[in-house]
């Protein structure tokens, strides 16, 4: 794809909910991290969900717009509440995850407003675990036809996500991010023989027919698939906070510098800084300037 960051657009979606930490609560749901850390690059980016009409649902509206996304896609569901998330860590930053069912982004529906969104952007990110409910299942079923490229964020969450749903989106996409375990735990889902990263990715290439993989391996960075190259970052050494949206944040990073420079390691590079830097500080948007990423990426630079 060749777009310049003015004329970029991407729309994701899913959920969007407050993840519930034991001493407070911050806004989360990886595809609205995803459009958040986008927004704060550049890029125009929209995010079509669905809330409560309750007062965490109004909070949740204002602070999509104030941080520069159109609210015009989500929508307000009458009877279910705006989705929550308990979250807990362990003494290295780690988390799990507590998510109520149902709430409002379960039951996102497909309309007009929708299928325009994703008609007019140059790519459309979504998740696995929207497909828990067959309503927002349906939906996103329905707007993957109308996207032009197509990438799906692997965000496997226990028990809400089968194999068949993973292969059959896999199956649809242009571009697939995962983590290390769960690329390993979908391939094997596909019978994969093989136990190194690199043979994994390759023969999930093959498998799905997609020519764009990421895996991302925690402290020790990422291994970026592209066009039929590997390119690899090793990771940042930091003192880690907590994890909640790094993947997150790493994800959109990628999507900015890929998708206008077209230069893959310079993207990854980029990318791990931005993941490493949200997993130092405590939230999964943390406010995180270029500056302090070219900073943190050459600290000797004069």
């Amino acid at each position: 794809m060749d777009n310049s960051k003015k004329e970029l657009s991407i729309v994701c979606f899913g959920e969007v909910l407050f993840d519930v930490f034991p001493t407070h609560k911050k806004i989360g749901g990886a595809p609205l991290n995803v459009a958040l850390r986008l927004a704060s690059l550049g890029v125009k980016t929209q995010i079509i969900s669905r809330v409560g009409n309750d007062e965490i649902g109004r909070e949740m509206l204002d602070y999509i717009k104030k941080n520069g996304i159109s609210t015009n896609s989500i929508q307000i569901d009458k009877t279910l509440s705006t989705g929550e998330v308990l979250v807990q860590l362990n003494d290295k930053g780690s988390a799990s995850y507590t998510i109520n069912y149902p709430v409002a982004w379960d039951k996102i529906e497909c309309n007009p407003e929708a299928e325009n969104t994703v008609k007019k952007a140059n790519a459309f990110v979504f998740g696995s675990l929207v497909c828990r409910d067959l309503t927002s299942y349906q939906t996103l079923l329905e707007l993957i036809n109308y996207a032009k490229y197509k990438i799906f964020d692997v965000n496997l969450r226990a028990p809400f996500y089968t194999k068949e749903i993973l292969i059959s989106l896999m199956l649809q996409s242009d571009f697939i991010k995962f983590n290390d375990d769960e690329l390993y735990e979908i391939s094997g889902f596909l019978n994969s023989p093989y136990h190194s990263l690199e043979q994994n990715i390759l023969f999930i290439a093959e498998h799905t027919n997609t020519k764009h993989i990421c895996v991302t391996k925690g402290s020790h960075g990422a291994v970026l698939y592209y066009n039929e190259k590997m390119y690899y970052n090793s990771g940042y050494k930091i003192d880690v906070v907590d994890t909640v949206g790094s993947g997150d944040s790493f994800l959109a990073s990628l999507l900015s510098k890929l998708l206008t420079t077209n230069e893959p390691q310079k993207a990854i590079d980029f990318a791990c800084a931005m993941g490493a830097l949200v997993a130092k500080n405590t939230g999964a948007n943390p406010k995180i300037s270029i500056k302090e990423i070219d900073d943190f990426m050459n600290p000797t630079k004069k």
